[in-house]
């Protein structure tokens, strides 16, 4: 969790980044902004820091998994062993993310790069520099009142209820390649994926956060798609073993990956068919996630959103399964109709 009751924002530089395949160059202050207004300091805040969920963390990493050569790594560990090379870093940011903007459908905009000073994470405070992108700029009007009457004027400007892109790097685990804390809020198509993979270059953290979403995600797609290959089973079924996934780690603080196997799939068989298909997964999909963790119930909340306990009937009726399985059961009719029967002790 992210607490900014106690932070500073030290420093802001801004530099405007075009895209340069499409021709369009890149502008570079002189000097960091003047932000000794209050009111100004306040709405900075609002703009950089509020949309930032702060559950999910990153760390740096390169093509070859060595993050001290990536270049936002080497920036920032130089920004917070050195503060005064701070301006002369926003400039080489400002040049990298112009060197890899070569996409044309990315867009052009300003590049705000900011230090915070006491930003608190998890209950420990850390200094951050803090990396955002406004691509989009928005009409606005401004009435101002006179003697007599008023008077109406046009401009453009940033709106600051609509951070584009952004993130927070913090002078944790330096170690580990930082911790960093990602937002981009343009959509998921390949040529947008440039801030998260060419320009940070980063990788989920090894946290509970990160260990709880991936599981969570191994156990969906065996349940949805390998056993019902490997065995004979219900809609119904299917559907309690998802629930039965979800459940243990709405019930339990910590994970251990024998006891949710035992307590989810319960046969040895299963569990045989599961951890093949879990050990293959990991591989193609390169994942790396322990097999004992902390629970993250924020992780748990977002993915269970993805756990579809609907049993879909033809197109006439959707049935929402929740608990016991034991309350419906399916048939035939002897004219080859099917049905499920539900019983229930209260209606709502």
């Amino acid at each position: 969790m992210l607490d900014y009751t106690n932070c500073n924002i030290d420093k802001v530089s801004v530099h405007h980044v075009g895209n340069k395949t499409n021709g369009e160059e890149i502008l570079l202050s002189k000097k960091t902004l003047d932000i000794s207004d209050s009111k100004l300091r306040e709405l900075l805040f609002q703009y950089f820091l509020y949309p930032f969920p702060g559950n999910e963390f990153f760390s740096f990493t390169f093509t070859n998994q060595d993050f001290l050569l990536n270049a936002l790594y080497n920036y920032s560990s130089d920004i917070f062993d050195n503060p005064k090379s701070f301006h002369k870093n926003s400039e080489n940011i400002a040049m990298h993310l112009f060197e890899v903007s070569v996409h044309p459908q990315i867009k052009s905009g300003d590049l705000f790069i900011t230090y915070f000073s006491n930003l608190s994470i998890d209950d420990k405070s850390s200094d951050a520099i803090g990396i955002f992108k406004s691509e989009k700029r928005q009409e606005f009007l401004k009435l101002e009142p006179r003697a007599n009457d008023f008077s109406l004027k046009y401009d453009d400007g940033i709106g600051i209820d609509k951070l584009d892109k952004g993130c927070l790097i913090f002078n944790i685990e330096k170690e580990k390649g930082f911790k960093v804390c990602i937002l981009d809020k343009s959509n998921k198509s390949a040529e947008a994926q440039f801030w998260k993979d060419n320009f940070l270059m980063i990788i989920p953290a090894n946290d509970g956060y990160h260990n709880t979403r991936e599981f969570l995600t191994i156990a969906k797609n065996y349940i949805t798609k390998q056993f019902a290959e490997d065995f004979d089973i219900s809609k119904t079924d299917q559907i309690d073993l998802l629930n039965r996934s979800v459940d243990y780690f709405k019930n339990h603080d910590s994970f251990e990956k024998d006891d949710f196997e035992k307590e989810v799939f319960y046969h040895p068989q299963t569990i045989k068919s599961f951890r093949e298909f879990d050990e293959k997964y990991r591989a193609q999909n390169e994942m790396q996630i322990s097999d004992n963790f902390e629970i993250s119930s924020a992780a748990v909340k977002k993915q269970s959103r993805i756990f579809k306990s609907v049993l879909k009937l033809d197109k006439n009726f959707h049935i929402y399964i929740h608990g016991n399985k034991e309350l419906i059961e399916q048939g035939i009719e002897k004219d080859g109709r099917k049905y499920y029967k539900i019983y229930y002790q209260q209606e709502s």
